[in-house]
């Protein structure tokens, strides 16, 4: 396929590369090729490749949403275009247009150090910015779709830059139009916000509130829910760095209001909170009544603190945390009535 040394230093492509230290799993699977993309032009050449040698072409952020069953016989291309830029600006607003590769937190940790208001909540979300329109990412009672202006994406097949707007993008609760009607035909390049010069605060949802009175907040601020935020990640979920994990593998399930009432009429306890489709449950709390908390298997298990999180404990295999989450989606289906969709992408 290759066939020469000077193909390989042209495009900078490796070749049988181990992806463990690019999935916040910490799977040891092998991609057949690999290639770091830091411009529009290397994901141009990167499609060209692909096609040429009749592959398919894996696009890589920070590898944290993403589970390896096995070794990847494509063209691995770790995304890594980067730039913070200020675009545009009004009395009240700023629009920025970020590189897809930036990593997410210190996205938030720039716009915190500029004043600039709207992603506070979502501190310290694994991952790369080109990711978090795609996913529609949220966390404490804010998403994407809320700071979400417009974002760049190379088409597959044409190999044309293209401009999605927020209705184009067609946003649901951890979903767009790119992970449905448009799945696997557009690359994210680059992805613009418009954020706020002055701060609308919510501090709502979950134990923001709570954990900013601990933290002695007397007067609040984007950097106060911050932090708050962060010290309320770090002590719920893993850090991948320590153990193998990929955030929340499950997605928090809709169910409607009878079938809420139903279920709570067998489980009082059980949380809810109305939204335009009915009803979200935590995945968190079923998991949790049906006895998976702090389960371990060999490797792999379920966080003892987080029932949302699998976890590898080392040398764990993504077959084996598949097969874990399968036997989860059971038990809770049998118990509650309930399927559990998962927010991470098999491989």
């Amino acid at each position: 396929m290759l066939n020469s040394q000077e193909e390989f230093s042209a495009m900078n492509i490796q070749e049988n590369i181990s992806l463990k230290s690019y999935n916040t799993f910490g799977i040891d699977k092998k991609a057949k090729f690999f290639a770091i993309a830091n411009t529009e032009e290397d994901v141009l050449e990167a499609l060209e490749k692909a096609k040429e040698w009749n592959i398919p072409l894996l696009i890589l952020g920070g590898g944290s949403n993403i589970l390896l069953t096995q070794d990847v016989n494509a063209l691995v291309l770790k995304m890594e275009i980067s730039g913070i830029n200020l675009i545009e600006e009004s009395k009240d607003d700023v629009f920025v247009e970020v590189g897809a590769g930036e990593n997410w937190h210190q996205f938030v940790l720039h716009c915190i150090e500029q004043n600039w208001a709207g992603v506070e909540n979502l501190s310290l979300i694994p991952g790369t910015v080109g990711a978090s329109p795609m996913q529609n990412i949220g966390a404490y009672g804010i998403e994407i779709k809320e700071v979400f202006h417009t974002l760049r994406a190379i088409n597959r097949d044409s190999g044309k830059i293209e401009v999605f707007d927020w209705n184009e993008c067609q946003f649901g609760y951890r979903e767009s139009v790119f992970k449905n009607a448009l799945k696997d035909q557009y690359i994210i390049t680059k992805v613009s916000f418009k954020l706020k010069k002055n701060p609308i605060f919510n501090i709502s949802y979950g134990a923001i509130e709570e954990t900013l009175k601990t933290m002695g907040i007397k007067e609040l601020n984007i950097k106060a829910i911050s932090d708050a935020v962060i010290q309320i990640r770090q002590s719920k979920l893993p850090d991948p760095a320590v153990i193998g994990n990929a955030g929340s593998f499950f997605k928090n399930p809709t169910i409607s209001q009878e079938e809420f009432d139903r279920l709570r009429s067998e489980y009082p306890s059980i949380p809810g909170y109305p939204n335009e489709e009915g009803v979200k449950v935590p995945a968190a709390w079923l998991i949790e009544q049906a006895g998976w908390k702090g389960q371990t298997f060999g490797k792999i298990g379920v966080h003892k603190l987080q029932p949302l999180v699998l976890v590898n404990y080392g040398d764990g295999d993504g077959k084996e945390i598949a097969y874990l989450s399968k036997r989860i989606q059971t038990s809770i289906q049998e118990k509650f009535g309930i399927l559990l969709h998962p927010e991470v992408n098999f491989i």
